[in-house]
């Protein structure tokens, strides 16, 4: 089982990976459905706000569950977004 982590690209390298982990670590905890068993992760990349908000109206146009994660010092932007559900979606997405 494969878990997608979609991150900002506009975001610092460290900022990324921080980013990263608290996605993951909300996918873990708010997942009513989680079926990633510490499996593969596949961290991906969008250019900044704007597409990951696209992303998301996208995902819930077509009922693809995600865990969004929003950081506090960011003004509660989110930074990230985890699913484990392969999509067409993040097949189009590079990796970060």
């Amino acid at each position: 089982m494969k878990l997608f982590v979609v991150v900002r690209k506009d975001l610092s390298v460290s900022q990324r990976a921080v980013q990263a982990g608290h996605a993951v670590a909300q996918f873990l905890l708010y997942s009513p459905f989680c079926r990633w068993k510490n499996g593969t992760l596949i961290y991906l990349g969008v250019k900044g706000l704007r597409q990951l908000e696209n992303l998301k109206r996208k995902f819930d146009q077509n009922d693809i569950r995600y865990i969004e994660f929003r950081e506090p010092d960011i003004g509660n932007e989110t930074t990230a977004i985890a699913t484990d559900i392969n999509n067409p979606f993040v097949e189009r997405l590079n990796l970060l």
